[in-house]
């Protein structure tokens, strides 16, 4: 087979991130002849969405298909969401056209952009519909690739991802609060 002959990018049984699936396995490396043509395929399984994918090998650039992060950059990944929430004040379904492009990015930091941005604590205003529906989303994404990347399941990165975000939001909460004894005492003195 020209499969084993040729340099692969991938090997089977390794994780990948595929931009619009995110996390997947590879499966093997099949060859297909589509009209006459002989391709060869990487067989890409999500195992939580039931879905195989095929990707010519040839297309595995263009479709954006990369290894999963470095642990420093899932580190990155994790200060991301400690970070201030930046919500820009245009049109709702302009920032949710911004948030899927991010998520489908494949882009692990600006998957934490979407994440931390879109993230509320107990203590805030309910969320939409859709933008609940995006966070899952996005937090999905994200948990994934760090379980994968950490070697252990999906819920525990959650916990994690879900911690740093209300860790952070209490940090914040306190600081606010902080500042307005201080404004008030100085007021009122």
């Amino acid at each position: 087979m020209a499969a084993a002959k040729r340099k692969l990018k991938f090997k089977p049984n390794e994780f990948v991130v595929y931009p619009a699936h995110g996390v997947g396995r590879i499966v093997e490396v099949e060859e297909q002849e589509i009209a006459g043509t002989s391709l060869e395929l990487y067989v890409i399984d999500f195992e939580k969405e039931k879905m195989t994918l095929k990707v010519p090998l040839a297309k595995v650039e263009s479709v954006g298909m990369r290894k999963l992060s470095e642990k420093d950059l899932v580190e990155k990944s994790l200060k991301v969401l400690k970070g201030r929430a930046r919500i820009k004040r245009t049109m709702w379904s302009r920032r949710a056209q911004e948030y899927e492009a991010k998520i489908n990015s494949g882009d692990l930091i600006s998957i934490a952009e979407v994440v931390r941005d879109l993230f509320r604590s107990a203590r805030q205003p309910e969320q939409s519909y859709s933008e609940r529906q995006l966070y899952e989303q996005a937090l999905d994404r994200m948990a994934r690739e760090i379980a994968a990347v950490r070697k252990t399941d999906d819920a525990a990165a959650v916990s994690e991802v879900e911690a740093v975000l209300n860790n952070s939001a209490l940090k914040a909460e306190k600081a606010a609060a902080d500042a307005l004894a201080e404004e008030t005492e100085n007021a009122a003195a």
